[in-house]
């Protein structure tokens, strides 16, 4: 073992205690594989990462620093609020971005770019595939959340590296009175998110959608109004108890993904909050944007809460 210099991050939010916390290890040089999976169980948040030297091939691509990213159970390809979590306490412990307020960071879905606008950093969301997942599941999963049809307004299964069903409901009420069967939703193997906000007040610019996945399992025979963003925030959801975790305080990878699905099918606007992890007592704060170019954006504060050294 030697001393290594550690962080516990709070993640999407300003004041202390109100996201989603984050163990970074500042120096993962000679850590094992199991070292570090050991380390991240003992841990028990929902993800640890560990701050390395860039790969030779990814310094070469202008990567500033690599991070591997460990929940519990296993290693993650990417995460979102880890992203921003190492961003920042690396930042912290004066770590020095190649091109100023650009830092490219190195993970095991490639490189992410995350652009830093005062306190605030935001990573650029990885490319996105999704697909309409099949009836048989949605309708799983459905029963696991106690949903009924006429509640989902559309589903998609969301791919940046984790993979996600997501599920958009009628408004953020459905959201945040769900109750999992958290059994159930482990042994379908499927992380599930679910997102809601308030129906519009006027359907002259918006039309009326259903989705055939989530019309699959059962008899609707009112179609809901698309919601709108407007004053309103979109919540947010994330059950992911197949990697040890049943509900996560604030998930970038999902609302990265999401926010690329609900933009792209005219669901929200380019520009929105999202609010996550009210039912656990947190008030975890996405900031999301689409530039100019089609690349979305997903933002948040972070702030250090413990600040000192590991013996690993």
């Amino acid at each position: 073992m030697k001393t290594r210099p550690f962080k516990q991050v709070d993640v999407f939010t300003a004041e202390p205690y109100l996201g989603t916390p984050l163990a970074v290890v500042l120096d993962g040089t000679g850590l094992s594989d199991f070292d570090m999976q050991h380390f991240a169980h003992w841990t028990n948040l929902s993800e640890t990462t560990f701050v390395l030297p860039p790969s030779a091939q990814g310094a070469a691509a202008g990567a500033d620093y690599r991070v591997r990213i460990f929940t519990p159970g296993a290693e993650l390809p990417f995460a979102g609020h880890p992203t921003l979590g190492s961003c920042h306490a690396w930042l912290e412990a004066g770590g020095t971005p190649k091109a100023g307020d650009q830092i490219v960071q190195e993970c095991q879905v490639g490189l992410v770019r995350i652009r830093r606008d005062g306190t605030r950093l935001a990573f650029a969301a990885p490319p996105l595939k999704r697909s309409n997942p099949s009836p048989a599941l949605l309708a799983k999963v459905a029963a696991a959340l106690g949903l009924k049809a006429h509640q989902i307004v559309a589903a998609q299964l969301l791919d940046n590296g984790p993979v996600w069903l997501g599920l958009l409901l009628d408004n953020p009420q459905t959201v945040l009175q769900l109750a999992p069967n958290h059994l159930e939703l482990k042994s379908l193997g499927q992380k599930v998110g679910v997102a809601g906000m308030e129906p519009a007040q006027s359907a002259t610019t918006l039309i009326a959608r259903s989705n055939r996945e989530a019309r699959a399992f059962g008899p609707r025979s009112i179609e809901p109004a698309v919601p709108s963003l407007g004053s309103s925030e979109l919540e947010v959801r994330a059950f992911a108890a197949p990697v040890g975790i049943n509900e996560d305080p604030v998930t970038g990878s999902f609302n990265a993904s999401l926010a690329q699905w609900l933009i792209a099918d005219g669901f929200a606007p380019s520009r929105y909050v999202a609010t996550q992890g009210t039912c656990l007592g947190r008030n975890g704060q996405v900031h999301v944007a689409c530039d100019a170019t089609g690349q979305v954006w997903v933002g948040g504060d972070s702030v250090t809460c413990i600040d000192g050294s590991v013996a690993l």
